[in-house]
């Protein structure tokens, strides 16, 4: 997968004898120090390895949580006080995992980011972006289940109003809802299935992610300039090139998680969720963690709103859409061009659509009434125009920015001007 045969040699006789049988020295050295990387790349591209630190991390703290935790409906709230008060060190673990989660979710839109302006998607990584999409997928259901089991008030009415929508689809609505739900409510089997599955979940993750770096070292990696490696000048070493830049951006991530542990763990989540699970007492504003608001939006976007398309069947449809939209990327961009940065077209439209994401996530926080109707409804339209319309017509009509020969070239020519 390297691009060559391996040069590792073990230097001592338990060396070669383990090598022999169970050569997992020779992968690490052939995956992870000599593995040649393009020699342009940017701190954007430090993500991945931030992402997978946040997922040991997220199992780590998630599995010592689980051994203190109570996953029924009388006793989950006060085992989750009872963390935070008598656990040693049990408030730092559950900061650190509530708002993992957050942070989790930042480096993987980022990510996301990352690979739509570089062409990240683009033959022969296309199976990598799909591996990536599940991977988001995963995160999105173990976050949602995650969000349910301390038994607030936020949580137990996200729960019932999100649980709601499935029995929109037709024909096997409401038999799904209930088999989520272990019966005809929110209760205590609803509690005991997202529990099990919030625990399973991540491991099923990771074993995603194993695939994802896979495909990503038999395909390689991509660059900012969106050019094949053309020769040995255009790579480096992963180790010690790649590897000090993760380290530093990775450390930098750290240093602002760490502020919102230690000074603002309570930010990034919702008041109503230190109040006990109540059934007979409904939030003023139900709304989900704050990485969910561009899709919720979306979805109220369709349901939520006075007028012949209002659907709770279509809402749920575009909030998947939302989603499913992601896996088709590389088919739906037809630009022989990779990188935004030799397509001022696309460059706009991209930005334009970051700008689009954040305003509905902002429109997800508000209530469905008044002018933050229409205003969700033109923003989930321009979402889904960015894959569905520009994207295919852009790579016929722009004529992109000559591009570089070599890598090197492109470096060059960037250090020049």
């Amino acid at each position: 997968m390297s691009g060559g045969p391996s040069t590792y040699v073990p230097k001592t006789g338990i060396g070669r004898w383990f090598d022999a049988r169970l050569p997992v020295p020779r992968l690490v050295h052939d995956q992870f120090i000599v593995y040649p990387v393009p020699r342009n790349l940017n701190y954007a591209y430090s993500f991945g390895g931030i992402l997978t630190m946040m997922l040991a991390a997220q199992i780590v703290t998630g599995v010592v949580l689980a051994m203190h935790y109570a996953a029924d409906t009388g006793l989950a709230f006060s085992s989750v006080d009872k963390i935070m008060r008598d656990v040693n060190s049990g408030w730092l673990l559950r900061y650190l995992h509530s708002n993992g989660a957050s942070f989790f979710f930042i480096a993987v839109y980022v990510h996301i980011s990352r690979g739509l302006y570089y062409g990240s998607y683009k033959a022969p990584r296309e199976l990598l972006w799909v591996l990536g999409c599940t991977n988001l997928l995963l995160m999105m259901a173990t976050a949602f289940m995650g969000y349910v089991l301390p038994w607030g008030q936020m949580s137990f009415w996200g729960a019932t109003v999100i649980t709601g929508f499935f029995s929109a689809i037709p024909l096997v609505g409401d038999w799904v809802q209930q088999l989520l739900l272990g019966g005809f409510a929110v209760d205590n089997p609803t509690l005991n299935r997202f529990f099990a599955l919030h625990y399973l979940l991540p491991f099923m993750l990771t074993g995603v992610v194993i695939l994802h770096i896979w495909a990503l070292h038999v395909a390689g990696q991509t660059n900012p300039a969106g050019i094949d490696v053309k020769s040995k000048t255009d790579v480096v070493d992963f180790t010690p090139h790649a590897t000090i830049k993760d380290i530093f951006g990775a450390v930098v991530f750290l240093l602002v998680f760490a502020y919102f542990v230690f000074y603002l763990p309570n930010y990034l989540g919702h008041p109503d969720n230190y109040t006990p699970a109540d059934p007979l007492k409904t939030p003023a504003h139900i709304v989900p963690e704050w990485y969910f608001l561009p899709f919720y939006a979306i979805l109220r976007a369709v349901t939520f709103n006075i007028g012949p398309i209002d659907s709770k069947l279509g809402g749920v449809l575009a909030t998947f859409g939302a989603i499913a939209v992601l896996f088709f990327v590389p088919w739906l961009d037809t630009s022989k061009v990779r990188s935004a940065v030799y397509r001022p077209w696309y460059r706009r439209f991209f930005w334009l659509f970051v700008a689009n994401a954040l305003f509905l996530g902002w429109l997800g926080s508000k209530p469905a009434e008044g002018w933050y109707i229409p205003a969700m409804q033109a923003s989930t339209i321009y979402y889904f125009a960015f894959f569905l319309v520009v994207m295919p017509l852009l790579g016929v009509i722009e004529t992109p920015r000559r591009l570089p020969n070599s890598i090197t070239e492109a470096i060059l020519e960037k250090s020049q001007g």
